[in-house]
């Protein structure tokens, strides 16, 4: 399914991390290796994108002037020596400023939101919190340039299919659109745009919406707000629902229901109510639980939509920041429970974490310094064992019965 090809983008930052952290050497020979494979790595393009009906002008005017870009491989096997803890990545993503900037643009733009709820389902607060989330309502699109981000990784061998398609995609939107190399601007991996699109996420969603003949991500507010419309609802947007809710646990939850799908009457039936305190509504809508600071921290509920705004970007967090900037940007409070701050864990202290189960008989795979939910399900479990909360989360209790 090509959505699915296209959603590899939105895993690839998360995927980069996952791999072990390069040396400067490390970096500095593939850096090398690039550079001195580009022009030939060139040339083969331009071969390419001729016998994919591209035009020798274009080629001449975009292909063969191609830039080595250094500091895009060096962002690409960057990895953070710590993990974000649920805190620090909402709070600097749900603030005052982008809620007031959303209420402000909500009212400006209104007339032409609710046109594009009507067509395609996704409501405005939804659609706003997006393009807070990506570029801050658009001040900020990137700065990179684009064409020479995407051949430079194109040129690496790591994901070099990947990027020559987007590459190749990216050389027929200027061709199509007029779009100039140089005003192609956007992230180092090649995001475009208000909503920071891929080439192939923009070649199949992008909207014509203010009629000018030509889809621009960059420059139309109303382009770019109706293909994401688009786009979320190709990626399954449920209509009249919202993306989930901050839930209150009962003193003694049963935290093995974590990561189970469940009916809000199954829910409501475990003791969990909202998070004010009121029950939840009786309803066959499934959801699931999500603790993202562990058990010391609020608690979710996600529906169907809260899934489509993962496949967007996996991120729990970037998930739970969109519906509640969502939910703010149209009167709703701050949540109910504050994210409480907590430690930033070093990547070799995870990769410790996950030695130490595998040693005890909780398999957690091969140690990679990254807490996915193969190890969170084995860290439950050895908490379990160990009389804890088993809440999968990585707190010192669990460490210090960890050994560690």
């Amino acid at each position: 399914m090509f959505v699915v090809k296209i959603l590899s983008w939105f895993a690839l930052v998360w995927a980069v991390q996952a791999c072990a952290a390069p040396t400067a050497a490390d970096i500095d020979a593939a850096a090398a290796r690039v550079e001195a494979d580009f022009p030939q790595c060139i040339a083969s393009f331009s071969a390419k994108a001729r016998s994919e009906g591209v035009s020798d002008d274009t080629i001449k005017t975009h292909l063969q002037n191609l830039q080595f870009v250094r500091r895009v491989i060096e962002l690409d096997r960057q990895q953070p020596e710590f993990t974000q803890t649920f805190a620090g990545y909402f709070n600097q993503r749900v603030t005052d400023w982008r809620v007031n900037k959303g209420h402000e643009l909500l009212a400006e733009n209104r007339v032409f939101l609710n046109k594009l709820m009507e067509k395609y389902g996704v409501p405005p607060q939804y659609l706003l919190a997006f393009w807070g989330m990506e570029t801050n309502f658009g001040g900020y699109k990137g700065k990179m340039p684009v064409l020479d981000s995407l051949a430079t990784l194109a040129c690496d061998h790591r994901r070099s299919e990947f990027f020559t398609t987007e590459l190749m995609t990216a050389i027929k939107l200027s061709q199509r659109y007029g779009f100039p190399a140089s005003e192609m601007q956007g992230s180092w991996a090649g995001a475009m745009g208000h909503t920071q699109f891929m080439p192939s996420a923009y070649a199949s969603y992008a909207v014509d919406a203010d009629g000018d003949g030509k889809a621009d991500l960059w420059n139309s507010t109303e382009d770019a707000l109706a293909s994401a419309a688009n786009f979320l609802q190709h990626l399954g947007w449920q209509r009249n629902e919202r993306w989930g809710r901050e839930v209150k646990l009962p003193a003694k939850f049963d935290y093995s229901l974590l990561g189970q799908q469940k009916s809000l009457t199954e829910w409501q039936q475990s003791g969990i109510t909202l998070a004010e305190g009121g029950q939840l509504p009786q309803a066959d809508m499934q959801a699931r639980l999500y603790l993202p600071a562990g058990h010391q921290g609020p608690a979710f509920l996600g529906y169907a939509n809260f899934d489509v705004i993962k496949r967007w970007n996996r991120s729990d967090f970037y998930a739970i920041s969109v519906g509640h900037l969502a939910d703010r940007i149209v009167g709703a409070g701050k949540l109910v429970k504050a994210p409480p701050q907590q430690p930033r864990l070093s990547h070799i202290q995870i990769k410790a974490l996950q030695q130490k189960l595998n040693e005890l008989g909780f398999d957690t795979g091969k140690p990679d310094g990254i807490l996915g939910s193969n190890s969170r399900s084995s860290l439950q479990a050895f908490q379990k064992s160990r009389g804890l909360i088993a809440d999968g989360f990585p707190d010192q209790n669990t460490f210090k019965a960890l050994g560690l």
